[in-house]
């Protein structure tokens, strides 16, 4: 198997992961068929445009390539006929979008890579390549986007794009370290799910209490409240 079409095989398996999540969680939120569809299919090709922008690679592979976009359509309609055998969805949506995270981080980072762009750009991108799907279906969903809570999202992702660029300045962008690196992503977001790990953010100071200061009146006396 060539590398453009482990590539390709990456990218469209990303594709279908990042759709299933779009698409249960537009389940949860009870959207009908087609908004369902719609929801999955931004959530699915929304960081891959990004990316082919962001490199110039005109027009993006998920216009330019049927397969991409028939994978997302197809992938939340099924979706739509088999949530109800999906016990939890809420876990199921969890799951899937760490793996879409992992992927996508992978695929975006050597995408850049290969385009010349410099390693720490190319970590940027392979970063957003991968948020950018999650960003897109929270929100449609009215969630606040997961990149922008406490949660470790976007930090995996940024930890993973950085070992691809690693692995491949020493040459070692092959399928097993690859591999590695979706791996890393993957198990960092779900194991600060479960032990709750959160980025920090900061410390608001409590308001003071007691009589609060006055304006002058007109003529020199007490006026209104500041």
């Amino acid at each position: 198997m060539t590398t453009s079409t482990a590539l390709l095989l990456a990218d469209l398996t990303g594709v279908a992961v990042f759709a299933a999540s779009g698409a249960s969680a537009a389940v949860v939120k009870r959207l009908d068929l087609f908004g369902l569809i719609f929801v999955g299919v931004v959530a699915a090709l929304g960081g891959g445009i990004f990316r082919d922008l962001v490199i110039a690679e005109a027009p993006p592979l998920a216009f330019a390539d049927w397969r991409y976009a028939v994978t997302a359509a197809v992938t939340a309609a099924a979706v739509f006929w088999l949530h109800p055998h999906l016990a939890r969805l809420r876990t199921t949506v969890l799951v899937l979008d760490a793996a879409g995270l992992a992927l996508f981080t992978v695929t975006g980072t050597l995408k850049a890579l290969d385009a010349h762009v410099p390693a720490v750009g190319a970590c940027m991108i392979g970063m957003l390549t991968a948020i950018g799907g999650g960003l897109g279906r929270d929100l449609l969903t009215g969630e606040i986007p997961v990149v922008l809570r406490r949660e470790i999202y976007a930090v995996a992702a940024l930890a993973g794009s950085i070992m691809v660029a690693l692995l491949s300045a020493y040459g070692q962008a092959t399928a097993v370290p690859l591999t590695a690196a979706a791996l890393l992503v993957f198990g960092l977001r779900l194991i600060s799910l479960r032990r709750q790990w959160s980025a920090p953010v900061a410390a608001l100071r409590p308001p003071r209490t007691g009589t609060r200061g006055t304006l002058p009146g007109p003529s020199g006396s007490p006026g209104g409240p500041m």
